[in-house]
C-alpha cells in the first residue's frame, strides 16, 4: 500500500493512500474551521498510517509547525498518567485497593484513611479542588497541592459518588507513584513510561525545550492575584452560567483556586511548561500520544508493554458512569480513562477508551480496529464537542470501513 509523501505548505508528513480522507480532513481544519497549529497521528495495528503537522505556532504564521512541535495537551495527559500508575500496578509497585495512606499517611485526615488508588483513578475519591484559598504560584509547587488535598475533607464521602478531577487528578495519583519510587513525577513518566517507548510527551518540560513549543492561541487571560471564596465564585457563575450556590462554589474551587490552575493566564509562561501538573500540562506530539496507546493497547509487558490483558480489561472497565458532580452532565470512566458513551464517543466504537483535553485535543485507542490515535493543536475549540476532532475521528472511521469493505 502506497505512501503519499505530503510536501505541499502548511501541511507536512505522510499520510497512507488508504487514509486519503484524515488528510483532507486535516486540511479542510485549517481552511474553515480556524485551525492555526497542529499534528494528528493514526497507528493502524502498530503501523503508522497518519502522521501529519502543519500550520503554525501564531496567527501571524511567522513560524511553522515543525515535525518536534511540543504543545500543551491538557487533560489528553490524565490517560497518560493513568498508563504510569498502571504500570506501576502491573510490575507490583503499587496496589490498586491498598489505601493511599499506606504510602502518604497525612492522606488519612479528615476521614480519608481508607481511601484506596482505584478509587482515586476513577474520579470518586471526593477531592476534586481545593477548598482554602491558594497563592496565584502554588500550582507550580508539588507538595503545596499535595498537602492542600491531603489535609481537607472531601467534597463527598469518597466512594459513593463520582465527580471529574478536573486538575487535581494528577497530583492524587501522582504523589503515590513519587513516593514509591523516590523520584519526582517528571521524572518518574519519563523513566518508567515515555522514554523507554520513545514517546515525545512529559511534564516538568527542560528549559531547553521550551523552544519547541506552539504557545496556546487566545489563551484566555486572567488576572492571577489570589481570588477569595466570593471571587472564585461569581467568576464561576460567569464562566459556567451556573446559578446555584453549592455548585458555583464547588466549580470555583476546581478551576479556579490557585486561579491559574486550569492553565489560565499562564499556561504559555516558562514556569507552566516547566512544572509538573499531571491534569493540565503535559507537552507533547501527537506522535507521542498515539505511540503509548498503541503501546498500552497491543503489547505485553514481556514485549515492552506497559500492562497485561487483565489489568488492561480492567482499567478500560467502568468504574464510575452517569451524572458527574463536577461537569453537571453524564460522564464514564474506567480507571482514568474515559470511556465512550452516547454524548460523547471516544473513537469509533464501544471498546474504545482515551482521554479528551481542553478544546478537542484527542488520545484513544480502540481494540475493536486496532487503532491509536492522537491529535493536538494550538488553539483550543470549544470544551465539550469540537467539530475539529469530529471532522478527523469520523474520516479515519471512513477510511477504516472502506479498506476493511464495509466491516469496520
Amino acid at each position: 500500500m502506497g505512501v503519499t509523501e505530503l510536501q505541499v505548505s502548511p501541511i507536512h508528513g505522510h499520510c497512507d493512500a488508504a487514509f486519503g480522507a484524515v488528510e483532507a480532513a486535516f486540511r479542510e481544519n485549517f481552511v474553515s474551521r480556524d485551525e492555526v497549529g497542529a499534528a494528528v497521528c493514526v497507528l493502524v495495528d502498530g503501523r503508522v498510517v497518519v502522521d501529519l503537522w502543519g500550520g503554525h505556532h501564531d496567527r501571524e504564521q511567522s513560524r511553522p509547525w515543525q515535525r518536534d512541535t511540543l504543545v500543551n495537551a491538557y487533560s489528553v495527559g490524565k490517560g497518560l498518567t493513568a498508563m504510569l500508575v498502571l504500570g506501576l500496578v502491573e510490575r507490583g509497585e503499587l496496589d490498586l485497593d491498598a489505601p493511599i495512606s499506606g504510602l502518604w499517611p497525612a492522606f488519612a485526615a479528615e476521614g480519608k484513611g481508607e481511601v484506596t488508588l482505584r478509587t482515586l483513578l476513577s474520579h470518586r475519591g471526593g477531592l476534586p479542588g481545593v477548598r482554602g484559598t491558594l497563592a496565584p504560584d502554588a500550582m507550580f509547587s508539588w507538595e503545596t497541592m499535595c498537602d492542600a488535598l491531603a489535609g481537607q475533607a472531601p467534597y463527598w464521602v469518597p466512594g459513593t459518588a463520582h465527580g471529574y478531577h478536573v486538575n487535581t487528578f494528577g497530583f492524587l495519583v501522582g504523589e503515590p507513584v513519587c513516593r514509591r519510587l523516590g523520584v519526582d513525577f517528571a521524572s518518574a513518566f519519563r523513566e518508567c513510561l515515555a522514554g523507554p517507548r520513545g514517546a515525545d510527551f512529559g511534564f516538568g518540560l527542560p528549559r531547553g525545550d521550551h523552544r519547541r513549543v506552539a504557545p496556546i492561541v487566545e489563551a484566555s487571560v486572567m488576572e492571577t492575584r489570589p481570588l477569595a471564596s466570593g471571587d472564585r465564585r461569581e467568576l464561576a457563575r460567569r464562566s459556567f452560567g451556573v446559578d446555584d450556590d453549592e455548585a458555583c462554589a464547588l466549580l470555583a474551587d476546581v478551576y479556579f483556586n490557585p486561579s491559574g490552575l486550569s492553565g489560565v493566564g499562564v499556561v504559555n509562561t516558562a514556569p507552566w511548561r516547566s512544572a509538573s501538573i499531571p491534569s493540565t500540562n503535559g507537552h507533547g506530539t501527537a506522535r507521542g500520544v498515539a505511540a503509548l496507546y498503541d503501546v498500552f493497547m497491543r503489547l505485553d509487558p514481556k514485549d515492552g508493554g506497559i500492562v497485561g490483558p487483565g489489568l488492561r480489561e480492567e482499567a478500560t472497565s467502568t468504574f464510575s458512569e452517569g451524572q458527574d458532580r463536577v461537569l453537571g452532565k453524564p460522564s464514564r470512566f474506567g480507571l482514568g480513562l474515559q470511556l465512550s458513551q452516547p454524548s460523547r464517543l471516544v473513537g469509533g466504537s464501544d471498546s474504545a477508551y482515551g482521554h479528551f483535553g481542553y478544546g478537542g485535543t484527542l488520545g484513544f485507542a480502540d481494540p475493536q480496529s486496532g487503532v491509536a490515535f492522537g491529535y493536538l493543536m494550538n488553539r483550543p475549540g470549544d470544551r465539550w464537542q469540537t467539530p475539529r476532532t469530529h471532522a478527523l475521528v469520523e474520516a479515519l472511521y471512513a477510511s477504516l470501513g472502506e479498506r476493511d469493505g464495509g466491516t469496520s
